[in-house]
């Protein structure tokens, strides 16, 4: 706020040229005091908010421009802030309207002092104020009337003292003369007391008769010294009275006591006496306070007018009057009675009767935890009423805290701290700060200084767990709370104020907040979608949890999220699917015994464990008695041989279903054709469906195979043609390639041998590759066998590459025969060693080629299997049988893409 320096000016301008006097005299004391070192400023009482005082940043040779950023402030010795300091010029003004009767009452000099405080560094700076007295109190009498009553036997000469009036100003503008109107019989006496006020005695100038004049009336006049002027009139009544010539007269004329401070009420300060040589009523004297005697002393104590005895009336302080004039007349009750007046003179004794008191006039609270060793908590100042030893004040704090206190200079404290300060570990301190003085006994004074101490951010979000697992079973619904993370944070306010969020990453390269969400409030995790456990097992996210506060802090957390399988997903018969609405078919030779593989039900549950797990039964049969089906395998035996009279055609229904709760299954339904021996061409597959679970690449790769073999027959074709259009067969050191390029040359005794071999054997695969191939050398490629061997309840597959066999051109030049005869990876095997539908061993299929006597081998060019797989068991069936030609020398297999499914593995 900037000062009203015109308003203060033009105020100081109307002022008398007395006033200027003082006013100048001020100044130059100021400038005389300002060059010794000693900052004093003089002004005015009654200025106006705003009014000039000084500019206190120059004269004390401060930085304007860092009065703000140091804290410039003004610490008031008095519970008023009269002055107040414009921050931006750094003049000091007038903040509140200054009294100097109600701040100092009629003490002459009039003052009181400032403590200016500026931080960074720290320095404190003395300024006295000097308070001017202006005149704006008239002088006042008690009364409008005052009586008086003159005997007429008064000499001239006789003095009657008149009713003082009160100027509350002081110095020049206190109560000056006394003036009294005009009149032919009194004239007025002025007198100065010692604390040089003014009184005035009404001198009888002519004697008075009663007979020509019985009462006379004037007006007195009280004129101060100000300028302009102030006044104020009584008006005087005499009464003339009837004469009584002997006065009262006391002792002495002046008394002196000492009397102690808060003396209790009643206490007889002194007892007056006064005689008259009158007799009678003339001779009787009453008491009482004269016209002198002040107001305040008329509260403070009693006059008895009948003893004489002063007395104390009021409360007695030395603090505020050391010293009593106390005016007291006598007075006898004759007529024409005449008062006489002494003086008594009171002096008050000292007692440590007032508390110290504490102020804090600058207290910063709250302060930072961060605040360094020997930052301002605040100032106090301490002041005692009483005198001496009484007012001397120590103050001290206890030593438990982390804060001194530092005497700036007397009765001005600071408090700072000594040490750095945690929040965390104590929130505010309440210091008692004691005041004791040196009085006998001492007296003290406690108050408490609260201090708060505010936060800063320097704490970092825990979580309540090092990490968090969340088992959450599939199917849940979108928006489902799966889990709360919760972190706490000892810092307050926004440094604890806590925000949750899920760090970017990936989950199979989508977004993991395409997965889960978190309320960034309490930390409860959302899931976004239904998690398929067949899809996802279990992911893991971060989840961060950062403070508001500046700057921000975080931590994180890892939240591992397994996903748990439900039984949501049925078997699915992935052999002997029905076509088109016609349950597939198999054919059982008559002549079978116990125990014979019929078939063999495969299936697939995409669930996992117990709910994977898959049980096969036989619902319904055309003869239970006669057919059964394993419950692990899916393999249909025979239970018994046939006989003439069982029907040829069999319905069986298979279901087959999990071990989940609760169980889900699927059927399929098998037509069973009971034949005296198997048919010659293998059974028309139709359409076959892959897997659900192979890829769409799967897809195109079966198209170039399928292309690739069907190119590979065909030359086949046309080089078996050209070879049987031939009439005569070169021999075989002539030919480049093998007699047999691409077919099967067997007897036909051997057929239903090999038949049965391959009915009857659980040989899953057989395969050659390059059967149509030629290598540069003219000999045929190596042909591999392969052999897939499964467990019902094996969950990969145990695969056997075994060692590949080379076709190998002989020719016996001591057999009478001169066979030529080809060895492949296939040969028969005897009808008794493969009755018991095991799969061939190594070892088996080595003396497969030693069999026969005939020398006849069974060559297979060309052979293909299409196998499927469950993702339980992986066990593959057979699909395609070999094909014979009608002359029983030959045979051919028309060209079929094939399957090798690894479901666990994704291979071929």
């Amino acid at each position: 706020m900037s000062p009203k320096t015109p308003q203060s000016f033009g105020a100081m301008k109307r002022l008398s040229g007395k006033w200027h006097v003082v006013y100048y005299l001020a100044l130059f004391m100021y400038f005389l005091d300002a060059v010794s070192g000693q900052i004093r400023y003089s002004i005015p009482e009654e200025l106006e908010h705003g009014a000039f005082v000084g500019n206190i940043a120059e004269d004390l040779g401060l930085d304007l421009d860092k009065l703000s950023a140091r804290r410039f402030r003004i610490v008031s010795g008095t519970k008023k802030q009269y002055v107040e300091v414009n921050l931006e010029n750094g003049v000091l003004f007038v903040n509140e309207r200054i009294d100097r009767e109600e701040l100092c009452e009629q003490s002459l000099s009039c003052s009181f002092h400032l403590q200016v405080v500026i931080e960074n560094p720290l320095e404190l700076y003395r300024v006295e104020m000097d308070i001017l007295d202006v005149n704006d109190n008239s002088p006042n009498f008690p009364w409008t009337e005052f009586n008086l009553d003159i005997s007429e036997s008064s000499a001239p000469g006789s003095r009657f003292p008149l009713e003082s009036a009160q100027d509350l100003d002081v110095g020049s503008n206190s109560l000056r003369t006394y003036l009294l109107s005009v009149n032919e019989h009194f004239f007025l006496d002025i007198q100065t007391r010692s604390d040089g006020s003014k009184f005035a005695e009404l001198v009888l100038q002519n004697p008075l008769d009663r007979e020509q004049q019985s009462a006379h009336q004037m007006v007195l006049t009280a004129v101060d010294g100000g300028a302009p002027e102030r006044s104020g009139t009584v008006q005087i009544d005499i009464t003339v009275l009837d004469a009584n010539d002997n006065a009262p007269v006391f002792d002495q004329s002046f008394y002196r006591v000492r009397l102690a401070e808060n003396a209790p009420k009643g206490t007889v300060v002194i007892k007056l006496n006064a005689s008259d040589l009158d007799e009678g009523s003339n001779a009787d004297i009453t008491y009482s306070f004269s016209g002198h005697a002040p107001i305040k002393v008329r509260q403070l104590f009693s006059v008895d007018s009948e003893t004489g005895e002063i007395k104390v009336k009021g409360v007695i302080d030395y603090e505020k009057t050391r010293m009593h004039e106390i005016y007291v007349q006598a007075k006898d009750k004759g007529p024409s009675a005449v008062a006489v007046h002494c003086k008594v003179l009171v002096s008050v004794l000292d007692k440590n009767d007032n508390l110290p008191e504490v102020i804090l006039t600058s207290v910063s609270t709250p302060v930072q935890e961060d605040a360094p060793p020997g930052t301002v908590i605040a100032v106090i100042s301490v002041m005692d009423k009483d005198s001496g030893e009484n007012g001397n004040v120590d103050c001290e704090i206890p030593h438990h805290v982390p804060f001194q206190l530092h005497s700036s200079f007397k009765n001005y404290y600071t408090l700072v701290t000594c040490d750095f300060l945690d929040r965390e570990a104590v929130a505010e301190y309440n210091i008692t700060l004691t005041a004791r003085d040196m009085g006998s006994p001492p007296l003290f004074t406690r108050k408490t200084i609260l201090v708060q101490v505010s936060d800063v951010n320097d704490n970092t979000p825990n979580f309540k767990q090092p990490s968090y697992t969340v088992y959450l079973t599939e199917n849940n619904a979108p928006g489902a709370s799966i889990c709360a993370v919760t972190a706490l944070d000892p810092d307050s306010g926004q440094n604890a104020y806590l925000s949750y969020s899920v760090l970017e990453g990936d989950i199979h390269g989508m977004p993991v907040s395409t997965y889960v969400s978190v309320n960034s409030d309490n930390g409860n995790i959302y899931a976004l979608r239904s998690f398929d456990h067949e899809q996802l097992k279990n992911f893991q996210i971060t989840v961060q949890a950062q403070d508001a506060g500046f700057p921000p802090l975080s931590s994180n957390v890892t939240v591992n999220i397994f996903i748990l399988d439900q039984n949501d997903n049925a078997p699915v018969i992935v052999s002997h699917v029905p076509q088109n609405g016609t349950a597939p078919s198999e054919t059982v030779p008559r002549s079978v015994d116990a125990g014979y593989l019929v078939t063999k039900i495969s299936a697939e549950d995409a669930d996992a464990g117990q709910n994977s797990r898959l049980f096969y039964e036989m619902l319904q049969a055309t003869d239970p008695s006669l057919f059964s089906i394993a419950l692990y395998t899916g393999e249909i035996r025979t239970i018994r041989q046939l006989v003439e009279k069982d029907p040829t055609r069999h319905r069986l229904v298979i279901l087959v279903k999990d071990n989940g709760q609760p169980p889900l299954s699927a059927t399929v339904s098998i037509i069973l054709s009971v034949v005296d021996s198997l048919p010659d061409s293998p059974p028309d597959l139709g359409d076959l469906s892959l897997s659900p679970h192979h890829s769409t690449n799967f897809t195109l790769y079966l198209i170039v195979s399928l292309g690739a073999v069907s190119f590979t027959f065909l030359v086949a074709i046309i080089v078996l043609v050209a070879v049987r259009g031939l009439k005569g067969r070169p021999s075989n050191k002539e030919s480049k390639f093998p007699p047999i390029s691409c077919c099967c040359c067997c007897s036909r005794s051997e057929i239903s041998t090999t038949t049965e071999v391959f009915k009857k054997s659980n040989l899953n695969v057989r395969m050659s590759t390059g059967a149509s191939e030629v290598n540069s050398n003219g000999a045929l490629p190596q042909v591999y066998c392969y052999k897939m061997c499964l467990t019902p309840e094996s969950s990969k597959s145990d695969f056997m590459f075994l060692k590949p066999c080379s076709p190998v051109m002989s020719v016996q030049q001591n057999n009478a025969k001169s066979t030529d005869y080809l060895t492949s990876g296939w040969s028969a095997l005897d009808h008794n060693e493969l009755s018991n539908k095991r799969a061939a061993t190594p070892n088996e299929l080595t003396q497969l080629g030693k069999h026969s006597h005939t020398h006849l081998n069974l060559h297979f060019c060309y052979f293909s299997y299409l196998s499927r797989y469950s993702s339980a068991n992986m066990e593959g069936t057979l699909s395609r049988q070999p094909k014979f030609d009608s002359d029983g020398f030959s045979c051919s297999v028309a060209p079929q893409y094939w399957t090798w499914g690894n479901h666990m593995n994704g291979g071929w």
